[in-house]
């Protein structure tokens, strides 16, 4: 599964080591494959190892999102209560933080395609048991906690060699591309899969959408057995816990790393938690159905998607940084919006407006860092970003869902963001600390 993939640009001498970085595709990744001509927005699906990446994981996070609807909705038909939503969302994201590093060490030092293998495997397995508990009638929510965790651990190794691995399939030129293309699949999945996961537990219920999506690993895994131009193993020199030391003097001795992986941080911990809480929403405050649920999921995916569109699309970032300090407050602006909507209407608008500016934000700060980053420390620099990205969340979920039991979570998922708003400002107000250089996109 995707975790935030982005567009960013290919060249820019004024940042750290942006000379330095170096695509590592094997024999036959940088040749041209196909035989027609595709436009430019498209061009890195040239590439047949690209190529197979791209469909592959598309299809699985198709099937991940349309679990994701189900899961939110079990576990409210089980307790009614926001709490356990955190719950389930801190168990999910939670090994992220604490296994996210170490996954970045091993993603520089093995063959990345095994390890994805590997990880995916284990998610597929942890579906499949999903599916069976739901069809038997017999899951209970500590089942759905203790599944989440095993998914969480699996993502948690598989999220830095899947960052890693995407300059290794295409040539340092289309690298912009790919992980723009990468960030769209991600998006259009967050459209499609809520739609057809909505749908699905119509006809088939919670059960069905659990074992669809572990099918849908087999795609990817599928995928990743038949590319031809991934690296071979890397022999590790040094300790663990030096290589855990070098990854990270690596990106807090680059004012300009530390500063985005610190936007980020804020983000993820006070902001991007109220997709946990969209099932919340959707059932106590707006009084809709699974189906109405899934088209709420649906405009946060379009509106990503749309985000994603619109990075690949510009010319030119003059101010990166500050561009990321912008987008970021639309994202918090749009969220607050959201909590106070009682309209279906209005919270589905607010719902894309957020999904718009979070990957305008996030896909900026990936695409900075992949650039910035050299490939022998690209791993390391990745889970620091999937770890504050990806780790910090369910912090927040837990946060808030403990929150929840003293205010309203509206009010809660609100003030949070509005936090997050006045942090980043802050932030925004150190020039020493924000003031990168331009940034030149490819498109």
């Amino acid at each position: 599964m995707d975790a935030g993939a982005a567009p960013s640009g290919i060249e820019d001498p004024g940042l750290p080591n942006a000379g330095a970085v170096v695509a590592a595709p094997a024999a036959g990744a940088a040749e041209v494959e196909a035989a027609f001509e595709l436009p430019r927005i498209a061009r890195a699906l040239r590439h047949r190892d690209f190529r197979l990446f791209w469909g592959g994981n598309f299809l699985s996070n198709i099937g991940t999102w349309m679990q994701n609807v189900a899961q939110g909705w079990v576990v409210l038909k089980l307790t009614g209560s926001p709490f356990w939503l955190g719950v389930v969302g801190f168990a999910s994201s939670i090994p992220i933080l604490l296994f996210a590093l170490i996954g970045g060490v091993i993603a520089d030092h093995v063959n990345r395609r095994k390890m994805l293998i590997i990880t995916q495997s284990v998610m597929m397995v942890s579906a499949f048991i999903m599916a069976w508990l739901a069809y038997r009638n017999t899951i209970k929510v500590y089942e759905i906690v203790l599944l989440a965790l095993l998914t969480g651990i699996a993502m948690s190794f598989n999220t830095p060699s899947y960052q890693a691995l995407v300059p290794e399939l295409v040539p340092r030129e289309d690298l912009t591309n790919a992980i723009a293309l990468n960030s769209a699949q991600f998006n259009m999945s967050r459209v499609v899969g809520p739609t057809l996961g909505g749908l699905a537990m119509a006809v088939f219920g919670a059960a069905g959408n659990f074992f669809l999506n572990g099918l849908s690993f087999l795609a990817v895994i599928v995928a990743l057995t038949r590319m031809r131009s991934v690296r071979g193993e890397n022999t590790p020199e040094g300790g663990l816990w030096d290589k855990l030391k070098d990854g990270f003097r690596y990106v807090f001795s680059h004012a300009e790393m530390s500063s985005l992986v610190v936007l980020v941080a804020i983000g993820s911990l006070l902001a991007v938690p109220y997709l946990t809480f969209v099932p919340y929403f959707a059932r106590e405050v707006l009084h809709i159905g699974v189906t109405g649920f899934g088209a709420l999921m649906a405009c946060s995916g379009a509106g990503a998607f749309f985000g994603a569109a619109t990075i690949a699309h510009i010319g030119v970032v003059r101010r990166g940084t500050a561009f990321v300090v912008w987008a970021g407050t639309g994202f918090f602006s749009s969220i607050i919006l959201f909590t106070f909507s009682r309209s279906f209407y209005l919270s589905g608008f607010f719902l894309m407006a957020a999904g718009y500016f979070m990957i305008l934000m996030v896909a900026t700060i990936n695409s900075l860092l992949q650039h910035m980053a050299e490939d022998h420390m690209r791993g390391r620099v990745m889970s620091i970003y999937s770890t504050a990205f990806l780790g910090l969340p369910p912090i927040g979920s837990l946060i808030a869902g403990s929150l929840s039991h003293v205010f309203t979570a509206p009010h809660v998922i609100a003030g949070m963001s509005a936090v997050a708003m006045v942090g980043t400002i802050f932030l925004a107000a150190k020039p020493a600390k924000l003031e990168p250089k331009p940034h030149h996109w490819s498109e």
